[in-house]
């Protein structure tokens, strides 16, 4: 465990045990949403791919024009 999480981890030991659970359920949720997003990205690659090659080609064709933010 790296040094900044151990004194975090002492810092959290010294409050009521319902601002520990708090913390510690708080913490939980942050690694499992963290999990998703990592899962949801690594499952899209293919996806993301097949689109970008999609565009290339369209782009290539001459269907597609560049988009200007200023223009509506």
């Amino acid at each position: 465990m790296v040094r900044t999480l151990e004194v975090a981890i002492a810092k959290i030991g010294t409050l009521p045990p319902d601002e520990q659970d708090r913390i510690a359920l708080w913490l939980l949720d942050e690694l499992q949403d963290e999990e998703q997003w990592t899962s949801r990205f690594s499952n899209s690659q293919a996806a993301l791919s097949q689109l970008a090659d999609e565009v290339r080609a369209e782009r290539s064709a001459g269907r597609l024009s560049d988009l200007d933010p200023d223009k509506r």
